[in-house]
């Protein structure tokens, strides 16, 4: 048994912060930070939470599949920054969506984690343990933001972004699939784990709550350095293996759909392709680094702008804190 995704959904906050909104926060301008990362805005959340945010992104998803949600029987929500730790992020949005008889977890991967979630369904449902899934990613990276780093503050926004998955045979008509065939390729390496990280804001070792919220610790910490030439080189090798793995040539691929982190990373891996950059999709001038969130609210942007035409292939491509990476091919059915 297979499976297809066959609906697509995102929620973006409506409030906005531009580069020049960040300038006046730290010593950067807008020049600086688009030169840098290709980013101009970020949207975050004013009123929304990570789990309301979700919840919407899986609304819209379920509606572009026309799917109910009592057809769902497994939610998975991946997520670094849900506003509540229990219940779960996934079980919130199934109260919310009124997908009753679903099974609920999380998954924390940071910005590989739509991949790895993506992955983990398509198990599920080609395995015949589930038959209907609801994938989503959503971040609140905003309440992790140290806004007087200048190093990550120009980075992160807010967003969740949503697929619907069913195994093959309970609908007519899919317009995603793995075909049965193609293998993910995806890693991890824990010994480098330190180039980004965030400490646990429930883990107060004795300090009072002002030392807490004024220890940086407690936002993300990035070595911009390590994570450039992780992502640079990693990205590229594993998209090259699940080619290999599934004997699909580069020229097959349509677009590589990447976790849109940086400007600079999407387009050194490009050139370590050899692969044209007008195949690297891009949405991070509007959004930034919304982590588990982008690939899921890009690859929503281009079904809704019908981008995507019948039989092309596509590279799903995450990388993050873990450090994790890893690679998938899905084809466009509709």
């Amino acid at each position: 048994m297979t499976a297809t995704i066959c609906g697509t959904g995102s929620f973006i906050p409506s409030y906005t912060m531009d580069n020049h909104d960040i300038a006046r926060l730290v010593d950067t301008s807008d020049e600086w930070i688009q030169e840098r990362t290709g980013i101009a805005r970020r949207h975050i959340i004013h009123g929304e939470t990570t789990i309301s945010m979700a919840a919407e992104a899986g609304r819209r998803a379920l509606e572009n599949a026309g799917i109910s949600a009592e057809e769902v029987d497994l939610i998975l929500v991946s997520t670094i920054s849900s506003n509540l730790l229990l219940p779960c992020a996934a079980c919130e949005v199934q109260k919310e969506l009124g997908a009753k008889n679903a099974v609920c977890f999380d998954l924390n991967a940071a910005c590989t984690g739509f991949v790895i979630a993506y992955n983990t369904a398509m198990a599920y449902l080609s395995g015949g343990i589930y038959r209907t899934a609801l994938v989503i990613g959503s971040e609140s990276l905003s309440n992790l933001t140290n806004w007087k780093d200048r190093g990550t503050c120009i980075l992160f926004g807010d967003g969740a972004g949503a697929a619907v998955l069913q195994a093959d045979g309970s609908v007519a008509e899919g317009f995603m699939g793995q075909g049965g065939n193609y293998i993910p390729v995806t890693h991890s390496d824990g010994g480098r784990g330190g180039a980004l990280t965030c400490k646990s804001r429930h883990d107060f070792n004795g300090l009072t709550d002002e030392k807490q919220w004024n220890d940086a610790s407690y936002y993300m910490q990035m070595d911009g350095q390590a994570v450039f030439k992780f992502a640079v080189k990693s990205v590229p090798e594993a998209i090259t293996e699940v080619l290999k793995l599934n004997q699909v040539n580069a020229e097959e691929i349509s677009f590589y759909v990447m976790h849109q982190a940086n400007r600079r990373i999407v387009e050194a891996v490009a050139k370590r392709l050899g692969v044209p950059l007008e195949k690297f999709p891009m949405n991070l001038f509007e959004y930034g680094n919304t982590s588990s969130a982008s690939i899921p609210i890009l690859l929503d942007e281009m079904n809704r702008e019908g981008r995507l035409v019948k039989g092309q292939k596509l590279v799903l491509a995450g990388f993050g804190a873990g450090l994790s990476w890893g690679a998938s091919i899905v084809e466009w059915r509709r």
